[in-house]
C-alpha cells in the first residue's frame, strides 16, 4: 500500500487527528476477526471524508463497498442533521459486523446499509446523489461510475479510492488502470488523482 517514502506516511498520520474511539476499536476488532485490514479506510483517509463531508454538507450521500463501515462513519460524523447515508455492501457478514458499531454509534441513525449487490441498490433508489465514495470491487469501478455520474446533483462529487493500486498503476495492468483511464478520457466530468493512502479520485461533472 506504500505509494510514499515509509517515514512521511508516518509522519502524516502521526499529525493528522487520530480516530475517534469507537473507530479505533471498530478497526482492531476488525483487524482481529475480518482480517483484510488493507480494506479498512484508516485514519487519514477517514479524516479526509469526513472533512470533504463537512465542508460540502451534502444531504444525500451513497457509499459503494462499506467493509466493516469505518468510511461511513467517518463520513456520518460531519453531515447535517437531516443528512442521510444509503450504504453498500455485498456480504452479509460484514454487513452484521459494520452494523453493530453504527448501532453503537450516535452518527449511525444517519446510515441505511442495504445488502446485496450495489448496482441493484443503486438502481431501486430514487434521486441525485449530493456525494458518492467508491470502495468496492475495482473491476467493478466503471460500471459504478456510469451508474452514478448522471445522478449527481448540480455541486455533486463522486470520491473513488485506490485508484493507484499501490503503485501498480505505474508500471502494471491493475483492473484500477481502466478506471482511471475511463474517467480522463470522459468529457462529461473532471477529475483529479490525489496520492492519499493508496490514491483517491476526486469527481465532479464538467
Amino acid at each position: 500500500m506504500n505509494i510514499i517514502e515509509p517515514g512521511v506516511e508516518a509522519y502524516v498520520e502521526r499529525w493528522t487527528s487520530p480516530h475517534e474511539p469507537l473507530l479505533a476499536e471498530l478497526s482492531a476488532e476488525t483487524a482481529d476477526t475480518l482480517g483484510m485490514t488493507q480494506m479498512l479506510t484508516g485514519p487519514v483517509a477517514g479524516r479526509f471524508l469526513e472533512l470533504v463531508v463537512f465542508a460540502a454538507q451534502p444531504h444525500r450521500v451513497l457509499e459503494i463497498g462499506t467493509f466493516s463501515g469505518h468510511s461511513a462513519l467517518a463520513m456520518a460524523a460531519a453531515l447535517p442533521e437531516d443528512g442521510r447515508i444509503d450504504a453498500c455492501e455485498l456480504d452479509p457478514e460484514r454487513a452484521a459486523f459494520a452494523q453493530r458499531y453504527f448501532d453503537r454509534s450516535p452518527h449511525g441513525s444517519k446510515i441505511t446499509l442495504h445488502v446485496g449487490p450495489a448496482l441493484d441498490t443503486v438502481a431501486q433508489l430514487e434521486g441525485e446523489f449530493d456525494f458518492v465514495f467508491i470502495d468496492a470491487d475495482k473491476p467493478g469501478y466503471v460500471d459504478y461510475y456510469e451508474a452514478v455520474l448522471p445522478r449527481l446533483s448540480a455541486h455533486g462529487v463522486i470520491v473513488a479510492d485506490n485508484t493507484l493500486a499501490s503503485g501498480d498503476v505505474v508500471d502494471g495492468d491493475p483492473p484500477i488502470k481502466r478506471f482511471n483511464e475511463h474517467v480522463a478520457n470522459d468529457p462529461r466530468s473532471v477529475q483529479v488523482i490525489l496520492s492519499i493512502r493508496d490514491g483517491m479520485t476526486m469527481i465532479r461533472r464538467a
